[in-house]
């Protein structure tokens, strides 16, 4: 890792520590399904992706013309639409009049042209919102799973060239009601500020999210076996020797950064896989948040 990206990410980490999130009006809230499993990191070349975490499934499906949701860009949207509706405790969510200020939420700045901004915004939010969610719980004994897509309807009367300029209509996401009754009833509580340090890795997104979550409910000592968080994080790497030895190396890279964001996380990484001892959590001031 660079030295300027570790100096980048202690500061960042120095000034999350000096306020709490909620005072820092930093607080939001991730979906559990999401945290549990990942979405693809890169572009995926099927319709169709799989991760999975023990007993738990994510399964995505997508319309060949439009494609499955990929990178950083879903990871926070789906962060912005789970806060605010925990926030508003309403599904129907209002973006904003100006792409703009959205695209200043997400931590984005608008750029056009072929590999800008706004065109990958726009294409990635039309993956997320078109394509459908399964998430599956298997025992030898039993199978429970749900259905659904995170938006019913979008309404985006956004100018793409012209950012700044205020629509004649508010542009608004409306949740599906499976998805919107999910995140109120088990969000997961991060820091957004961590979101922004980490954006330009969707695997650290996801490791920082997740790991989040576990320390939030860890109740004793706990070691992940490598070949199982490859299953979950290992988007592109061979179920092989060599293929876990990769995803290994990548997968620690990744955590160091994280660990720079969130320095109380008590981990170890052996030869087998991932030690997590339980830890302060990266969010204090939540309670009342359903886990299980």
């Amino acid at each position: 890792m660079k030295i300027e990206k570790i100096n980048h990410l202690i500061s960042e980490a120095l000034a999350i520590e000096a306020e709490d999130a909620k005072e820092a009006g930093a607080l939001g809230f991730m979906a559990r399904a999401l945290a549990l499993a990942t979405m693809p990191h890169s572009k995926p070349d099927d319709n169709e992706f799989t991760r999975t975490n023990g007993l738990f499934t994510l399964t995505m499906l997508a319309r060949k013309a439009v494609g499955l949701p990929y990178g950083t860009v879903p990871r926070l949207l789906t962060a912005w639409v789970t806060t605010e509706a925990v926030r508003t405790k309403e599904p129907v969510l209002t973006l904003g009049h100006t792409l703009s200020s959205f695209m200043a939420q997400l931590d984005l700045t608008p750029t056009g042209g072929r590999w800008g901004t706004i065109p990958r915004l726009k294409d990635q939010m039309t993956r997320l919102f078109s394509c459908s969610v399964t998430a599956s719980y298997d025992t030898p004994a039993q199978h429970a799973h749900q259905s659904f897509f995170l938006a019913e309807k979008a309404e985006l009367w956004w100018n793409p060239k012209s950012p700044e300029q205020a629509a004649l209509w508010q542009s608004n996401i409306t949740l599906s009601q499976p998805f919107f009754t999910e995140v109120i009833n088990h969000p997961i509580p991060i820091d957004l500020r961590a979101l922004k340090a980490l954006k330009r890795s969707p695997m650290a997104l996801d490791i920082y999210t997740w790991l989040t979550y576990r320390m939030f409910c860890l109740k004793r000592e706990t070691t992940i076996p490598w070949q199982a968080l490859q299953m979950q994080f290992g988007a592109g790497y061979a179920p092989t020797e060599q293929g876990t030895r990769d995803f290994k190396k990548r997968y620690l890279d990744q955590l160091k950064k994280v660990c720079l964001i969130y320095p109380a996380a008590n981990v170890k990484p052996t030869t087998h896989g991932l030690t997590l001892k339980p830890s302060r959590p990266h969010v204090q001031t939540i309670t009342g948040i359903a886990t299980e």
